[in-house]
């Protein structure tokens, strides 16, 4: 990893974009890294637009907002039609949600498309684990932490409860990841 890492986790309310900040944040500490994080959500919690921005740093980070994202999670068309343009052009890389995003094709970026929400509902009967698929593909296309640490992230911050479920949403992610990186 080079020394400081930019990336937005972006959707509507009510798909865990919040949660999945937290943990790659969380995972982040545990790999060593020095982070900075910032939520923001719209006038209503569920539906509207909401983002999560986190910055993973070698060192202590000078300035603790995104500037320009290396990395764009989209799960929304809405998220990804804001914040396309706010990746660096060359280097940066966007995941988005195949079924939910249809994704400019003359961007100087990498896109890869994940079928998160599709995958989340069919695979996992569960649509509210599309935020953990991407989290999944994020570590398998990137490795900007280790499935070590998000192990223990999920481990820490998500409920008994839901804990199987996350974890099995993230081998799924990192598998789709796999696929999609090639």
């Amino acid at each position: 990893m080079t020394e400081i890492k930019q990336v937005r986790l972006s959707g509507f309310g009510g798909q865990g974009v919040v949660l999945a900040g937290l943990l790659l944040g969380q995972a982040g500490v545990f790999d060593g890294r020095f982070i900075s994080g910032s939520n923001s959500y719209g006038a209503q919690a569920r539906g509207s637009g909401c983002k999560s921005e986190i910055v993973l740093s070698a060192a202590p980070v000078d300035f603790p907002h995104l500037t320009t994202a290396d990395i764009l999670i989209a799960m929304s068309q809405g998220a990804y039609n804001t914040y396309y343009t706010d990746v660096r052009e060359g280097t940066g890389l966007i995941l988005y949600d195949q079924g939910l995003v249809r994704p400019k094709d003359d961007l100087k970026v990498k896109q890869l498309g994940i079928p998160a929400t599709e995958v989340s509902i069919k695979k996992l009967k569960n649509k509210q684990a599309a935020n953990i698929i991407f989290l999944g593909a994020l570590i398998e296309a990137t490795k900007i932490v280790s499935l070590k640490a998000m192990r223990k992230a999920i481990s820490i911050h998500v409920s008994e409860r839901f804990r199987s479920l996350n974890l099995r949403a993230l081998r799924v992610g990192m598998e789709l990841g796999r696929r999609a990186h090639g």
